[in-house]
């Protein structure tokens, strides 16, 4: 049977006080939505998101999923109802945009609590640490009658620790009638979702409470709440690799995004942090205080310290890249080594050659990228830049300081500097008089 899941992603986030939707900002690499459609797509056959007017950002980011407009933000009742035409005739779920962390299984429990029979609406719950100002949900073990928001509740409403996340269940023709009898006959002037559960129990249907862990039930409305967003998530992924069979010697300094892949037997050193769209095969030791997004890193390949790789980056089998190092678009071959204060960019660096320290592609003219490429079993000496577009050839050596500006073939020397003038005796003249003051 059909079961759609509607996002509700229209807010604009006020409190997060920036011009950025609420839903686009990142938690672990990635915004918050495509967390939250992430988890649904396992879970739902459908997937609609309500947005605002003119957030064709947010659309973007929900593709290939369906998009409906709320016209007016008037509430998060009238935005569902904006999504009416699309519950079609099986079940929807109702959620909220700014709940990033709910799991595929606490909304698959929400989903699937309808069927044992003894219930027309199920609603997600939790137990937060300091319950605060959140909504309460009123009822008896395991069923809810109504929810109240902490401005209107009585002091032993207030005690009540079970609080309101914002996820409901229903069969679609309930909701389009619960949701048309929703009035907004309060200070803001606004249609809230949660009156559906007062409504739905004075048609005495059954209201069935799920209860997630809090960790999943933080919602994001301010940068503060964003932060705690992240650190949860970030202790859900540490405790995920570590699982995995990673290594991690001090994993609350390691930063991984949502879809940062390791495989077993890495170890990963403190302070390291991973952007988006890393890949880590096994064997290979990221080393303290480096900074890799965008990259491949191929087994027993050694990274850092200190080092960045940048997005485009492919490093093969055991290749070492040293610190102080930064690669950009650049693909080292097996056993090919960068070990110290090197920039190699839009670069193709063969099978077991050795890049000395200080050696630099020049990789940009003002206008466009160039590529280098270095062949196999090549040894470039320090302090050198390699002006692209430029290609060294397998087993060739470049003489320490030089500037290479033309290609050098296979198993030549090439050497591009001035070369040493030494005069006997001359340095005296060239030191200044002791100042007798």
């Amino acid at each position: 049977m059909d079961h759609v899941a509607v996002i509700l992603a229209a807010g604009l986030g006020t409190r997060m006080k920036s011009s950025l939707p609420k839903v686009l900002h990142r938690i672990a690499g990635v915004p918050m939505l495509n967390h939250l459609i992430k988890a649904c797509e396992s879970v739902f056959t459908r997937i609609v998101v309500v947005i605002g007017p003119n957030m064709a950002a947010v659309a973007a980011a929900a593709t290939p999923h369906g998009v409906v407009v709320q016209t007016r933000r008037n509430g998060t009742a009238a935005a569902a109802l904006a999504a009416m035409a699309e519950f079609g005739n099986g079940f929807v779920t109702i959620i909220y945009g700014d709940n990033p962390l709910i799991s595929s299984a606490s909304l698959r429990r929400l989903r699937d609590r309808l069927t044992a029979g003894d219930a027309a609406l199920s609603l997600l719950g939790t137990r937060p640490p300091d319950p605060g100002v959140l909504g309460r949900i009123i009822g008896e073990p395991g069923f809810a009658t109504r929810i109240v928001e902490f401005a209107d509740a009585t002091e032993s409403e207030r005690a009540e620790s079970l609080c309101n996340v914002g996820g409901f269940t229903a069969r679609a023709q309930d909701f389009r009638r619960w949701l048309a009898a929703i009035g907004n006959n309060n200070a803001k002037g606004e249609f809230y979702l949660t009156d559906l559960v007062a409504i739905a129990s004075a048609e005495t249907a059954h209201i069935a409470v799920i209860e997630a862990p809090w960790d999943e039930c933080r919602g994001v409305n301010s940068r503060a709440e964003l932060a705690l967003a992240e650190a949860a998530l970030q202790t859900r992924l540490r405790q995920s690799a570590l699982e995995a069979g990673v290594t991690m010697t001090s994993p609350e300094t390691v930063f991984l995004a949502a879809d940062t892949a390791i495989a077993a037997d890495v170890t990963i050193e403190p302070h390291v942090v991973f952007g988006p769209g890393v890949q880590i095969a096994r064997d290979a030791v990221i080393r303290a205080f480096s900074h890799l997004e965008g990259c491949k890193i191929g087994p027993a390949a050694i990274i850092g310290p200190f080092a960045r790789i940048r997005p485009g980056t492919v490093v093969d089998e055991a290749g070492h890249v040293g610190n102080f190092v930064e690669l950009k678009a650049t693909h080292l071959g097996a056993g090919a080594k960068a070990n110290h204060l090197t920039y190699l960019g839009d670069s193709n660096i063969g099978a077991r050659s050795n890049i000395g320290a200080g050696t630099i592609t020049c990789n940009y003219d003002g206008r466009a990228k160039h590529r280098t490429t270095i062949g196999e079993d090549v040894f470039v000496g320090s302090d050198v830049a390699l002006v692209a577009p430029v290609t060294v050839g397998d087993r060739a050596v470049i003489g320490a300081g030089s500037v290479i500006t033309e290609d050098v073939e296979a198993d030549a020397l090439a050497i591009a500097r001035t070369r040493q003038v030494v005069m006997p005796g001359r340095a005296a003249s060239k030191r200044l008089p002791k100042d007798k003051s």
